[in-house]
């Protein structure tokens, strides 16, 4: 078993009806940064970045963005 981790922004900026361009405007995260963690393509994540976005969301539980998840392998 092995173990990964996902964030779910996309999702999390669907269900409020919000872009990624928004959500860089309201967070002061770069919109490339905000594309690379809602499209799984970052492999680290910056833990202010991770900060600022949940503060400009107000989430304060963190499993709301993020989850983790066993793969094969």
């Amino acid at each position: 078993m092995a173990l990964t981790i996902r964030i779910k922004l996309k999702e999390v900026l669907e269900k409020r009806g919000l872009t990624q361009t928004q959500l860089a405007e309201i967070s002061g995260v770069r919109r490339p940064s905000i594309s690379e963690l809602a499209t799984g393509a970052r492999t680290t994540i910056n833990k202010q970045h991770l900060i600022k976005i949940m503060e400009a969301l107000n989430i304060t539980d963190i499993t709301e963005i993020i989850e983790v998840v066993e793969t094969k392998g």
